[in-house]
């Protein structure tokens, strides 16, 4: 049911086929987020529209709200949300560990409070399979526990505890249509990363994950990571980098093998009137956009880009107008989408690593402030 195939390489970077019960992937592939079962200001059938082949959902605030079990009554997620294709759900753990305020962390799980209401839960390993379960994403993930990455102690109980986490959520596991991948963590440390790259690998999980990334690193402390993990997990499997999603970010990403990325930043960036542009990132509630005819990218193919003037947008957003926040986030998730499409093509055609160069160039700007990217709320 669950098949990866690569089709093309470039050094490191590949092309690939993750074929899924809801339809077949080609990877490398941008996934937008939709923490409460949307995409924030977007129809699934814009998010569609988009190219987008793959939707993110988040465990921890569908438990909350309206619950996992009612999702299930529903038909599962991709009834419940209206969404044909793959769908992708988060553990809750790096939520969990959001609430560092109201969270009690052991070995056999983590206790917190709703950020909703104060009310007090439990998620085990076995919990976050059985959530997943109920709402039927065709990949899960294993419970883990995201680090301070400058607390090495915590950073190396947290890893073993991911560690004996996985092979309880793998045991937990009942439904064959799903897709469980396992989580590496260590921080940024090389020899906690490889250490967890080598156990994780040694798991029977159909995909792999890096976590604990963009969590306050550098990029520098993030490239160095991905450099030791990237060579020592399956070439067999696809592997998803958690949590990443600057141009930039997607660009290193692939070019060091990474096949599957998400992030809330398209849409988090549109609802503050920012756009990613190759002049870099553009606020749109700047004056000097007031009479500018051009579209945010003279080169993007989006229905935004196509219709519609800086001048217009910049309008929408001093008028308070929720279309505004509709308008970015179909360009900046284009923008992205459009992107891994042109580096699939690349890796295909053999220009990859020739062209990223160019392309760190066109994008440089949109990086800025890109940390701590991850909806906790």
């Amino acid at each position: 049911m669950f098949e990866f195939t690569v089709t093309a390489r470039a050094g490191r970077a590949r092309t690939g086929v993750f074929t899924t019960p809801h339809g077949d992937l080609a990877t490398p592939v941008f996934t937008p987020v939709g923490t409460q079962a949307t995409v924030k200001t977007l129809t699934p059938a814009q998010v569609g529209e988009l190219g987008a082949a793959l939707v993110l959902a988040n465990t921890y605030h569908l438990y909350l709200r309206p619950g996992d079990e009612l999702v299930r009554e529903m038909g599962g997620l991709h009834e419940f949300m209206q969404w044909p294709g793959p769908l992708l759900t988060d553990s809750g753990g790096f939520q969990v560990f959001s609430l560092a305020d109201s969270r009690k962390i052991d070995d056999d799980g983590v206790t917190f409070k709703s950020h909703i209401d104060g009310s007090t839960h439990r998620f085990t390993p076995e919990k976050s399979i059985q959530i997943q379960e109920n709402l039927g994403a065709d990949i899960i993930m294993a419970f883990d526990e995201c680090s301070d990455p400058n607390d090495h102690a915590y950073t190396v109980k947290a890893m073993e505890r991911t560690h004996r986490w996985a092979e309880r959520c793998l045991a937990a596991k009942t439904r064959p249509d799903q897709a469980l991948f396992g989580i590496v963590q260590g921080g940024v440390r090389a020899d906690l990363r490889a250490a967890s790259a080598k156990f994780i690998s040694s798991l029977p999980f159909p995909g792999i994950a890096i976590g604990g990334l963009s969590v306050g690193e550098t990029k520098a402390e993030m490239h160095a990571t991905l450099d030791v993990v990237m060579p020592l997990l399956p070439e067999n499997k696809p592997r998803y980098l958690m949590g990443v999603g600057t141009p930039e970010d997607l660009i290193n990403g692939v070019a060091r093998g990474v096949d599957i990325f998400d992030c809330v930043l398209p849409t988090r960036l549109a609802r503050h009137n920012a756009a990613f542009s190759p002049q870099g990132r553009l606020n749109l509630m700047n004056a000097v956009f007031a009479r500018d005819k051009r579209p945010i990218d003279e080169t993007c193919d989006c229905y935004t880009c196509r219709t519609f003037s800086r001048a217009y947008l910049r309008h929408l957003i001093t008028a308070k107008e929720a279309l505004a926040g509709t308008l970015l986030s179909i360009h900046n998730l284009r923008a992205l989408i459009r992107l891994m499409e042109t580096m699939r093509a690349a890796i295909q055609d053999g220009s990859f690593e020739s062209r990223v160069p160019e392309w760190l160039r066109q994008w440089h700007g949109n990086a800025e402030r890109a940390s701590n990217t991850k909806d906790t709320k």
